[in-house]
C-alpha cells in the first residue's frame, strides 16, 4: 500500500468535504495534497508510514495511562498535531476534545478505545480513497 502512494499523482484530486459516496470525509484531502506537494510522493510515503507507527504507539501509551490527565493530555496533544499535519481531520478533532478535557482534569472524557476506533476508521478511509483521489 505504501509503495502505491508514492507512485500516484494528484491530477484527479477531490478536496476535503467531498466524497465519491456523497458522505462527509474523515480526511482533509486538501491537507494531504498540500503535504504531498511540499515533500514529494516518495517522502510522503515515508512520512505516512512514520505517522501510522507513531499514532499506534501514542494510542498504546494512552491506553496505558487511563485515568492520568497529564499523560492523556500529552498524548492527545501529540495525536491532534500529527493528525492535523497528515489530514486525519476527525481524529484531530476527537483528540482536541480529549486534550481540552484532560487539561481540566477529565482524563476519561474521550476513551482510548474511541481514539483507536477513529484512527482505524480514518486509516481505512485513507487507504481506500487515496488511490482514487490521487490517480494518475
Amino acid at each position: 500500500m505504501i509503495q502505491s502512494l508514492a507512485e500516484t499523482t494528484h491530477s484527479s484530486f477531490i478536496p476535503y468535504g467531498e466524497s465519491h459516496s456523497g458522505e462527509r470525509d474523515m480526511i482533509d484531502w486538501a491537507r494531504v495534497a498540500e503535504l504531498r506537494d511540499e515533500i514529494g510522493p516518495e517522502d510522503f510515503s515515508e512520512v505516512l508510514e512514520l505517522f501510522l507507527s507513531e499514532v499506534e504507539n501514542a494510542i498504546d501509551l494512552l491506553e496505558g495511562a487511563t485515568g492520568n490527565p497529564i499523560v492523556t493530555e500529552e498524548q492527545m496533544h501529540f495525536l491532534k498535531g500529527a493528525s492535523l499535519n497528515l489530514g486525519f481531520a476527525d481524529l484531530a478533532a476527537l483528540c482536541q476534545r480529549g486534550e481540552r478535557a484532560a487539561a481540566q482534569g477529565d482524563a476519561g472524557a474521550i476513551p482510548p478505545g474511541g481514539v483507536r476506533e477513529t484512527f482505524e476508521a480514518s486509516k481505512l478511509a485513507f487507504e481506500k480513497d487515496f488511490p482514487v483521489r490521487f490517480a494518475a
